[in-house]
Formats: C-alpha cells, sequence, structure tokens
C-alpha cells in the first residue's frame, strides 16, 4: 500500500471512527484495524493520537476556509457578494447549509466536536468557535453592509444577526440527529429568512 494513501485512510478512518465514539475512546489499535494495518505501521504515519487529531484538524479547517461562506468574507475590507434580497439569501444559506450537511469530512468532524466538547478543551474552544462565534461574526458583518446597502432597517446589528443565525444553527444540529427532517428543515429556513427580511423591510 502506498504511503501517502496508508496516511489518508488513517486520517479518514479515525475521523469516522471519531464521529461516532469520539476522540478520547477511540484507540489506536481500533484505528489500525479499521485501516487494516498493524500498530507498529500507524506509528511511521503519525507518532500518536493527538498527532492525527492535529492533522484532521488541520485538512478540515483548510477545506472549511476553501468552501465555506463564513470564511471568505473580510468586512472591513470589501462588502463580499451580498445577497441583496431574501432571494439571494435563501440561496445562499441554504447552499451553505447543504455543504456543511453533506461534506463528509465536514459532517464528521461537526458530530466529533458535539461529542468532545465536554470533555477535551481544545475542542471544546474550536466548537464554539467554528459553531458560534465566527458564524454570529459573519452574520453580524453581513447585517451591517444590509443596513448599509439600505436593503435592513436600522436596528442592533448583533441581536439581528443571532435573530437571523442562531435557529438556522438549531436546525443543523437537529439534521445531524435526524436526516430524513432535511426537507423540513430546508422549508423552515426559507420562511425564516424572508420573514427576517419582511420585518426588517426599511420604512416598515
Amino acid at each position: 500500500m502506498d504511503r501517502g494513501n496508508t496516511k489518508q485512510e488513517i486520517l479518514e478512518a479515525s475521523l469516522r471512527l471519531f464521529s461516532v465514539q469520539g476522540f478520547e475512546a477511540t484507540s489506536i489499535s481500533q484505528i489500525a484495524g479499521a485501516v487494516g494495518i498493524r500498530k507498529a505501521s500507524l506509528y511511521s504515519h503519525f507518532e500518536s493520537k493527538q498527532a492525527i487529531l492535529n492533522a484532521i484538524v488541520k485538512d478540515v479547517l483548510e477545506q472549511y476556509g476553501e468552501h465555506s461562506i463564513f470564511a471568505g468574507a473580510d468586512w472591513e475590507q470589501d462588502t463580499g457578494d451580498l445577497p441583496m434580497t431574501a432571494d439571494a439569501a435563501v440561496q445562499m444559506i441554504q447552499g451553505q447549509i447543504r455543504y456543511i450537511l453533506h461534506d463528509t469530512s465536514i459532517s464528521r468532524a461537526r458530530k466529533m466536536l458535539v461529542i468532545e466538547q465536554f470533555r477535551n478543551p481544545e475542542l471544546a474552544k474550536l466548537q464554539t468557535k467554528q459553531n458560534y462565534s465566527d458564524v454570529l461574526w459573519y452574520f453580524t458583518g453581513l447585517v451591517k453592509q444590509l443596513i448599509r446597502q439600505g436593503v435592513l432597517a436600522e436596528d442592533d446589528p448583533e441581536i439581528m444577526a443571532a435573530q437571523l443565525c442562531l435557529p438556522i444553527s438549531v436546525w443543523i444540529n437537529l439534521c445531524d440527529r435526524e436526516p430524513d427532517l432535511e426537507q423540513g428543515v430546508m422549508e423552515l429556513v426559507e420562511k425564516h429568512i424572508r420573514q427576517f427580511f419582511r420585518l426588517y423591510q426599511p420604512g416598515k
């Protein structure tokens, strides 16, 4: 087996196990068995289970940075691709939801963070950053820009952002637990976004 391929298989198998059992509960022996190699062979690629986790986090964050609407925005420098209408916002946000629900690595990493958030301090910080702080930062910046553009009425942008994005975060978590509910959740997301734009329509 090619060394490069083996290393990638170790990462994929580890993330699969971490997303079901958690990082702490998964052993090196289980990872080696899932890949079909001996523990000694695994250690020739990674010095420890922590090193595997570090590589997974690095890879997933890089991938997320390339595809996520949250990672690419720089509200201090430019306006980005603003969704100037409710239709555009629905399309953008639903696209992001589909990405994070259906990309295998992103989905598994998110489930791992949920499992480990009360056991691993570093993963707890990452969970807060990825699933709360960064999301609220992005939507606060977006709302501020839409207020400046006259698309939304002026109000407290952070509260407006929380009203817009936090219910969506809850619905994403629901889909993680109940994948069959995704279609209904997507319909709720659309209604939610359209109502938000109506409620904050300028001049109302």
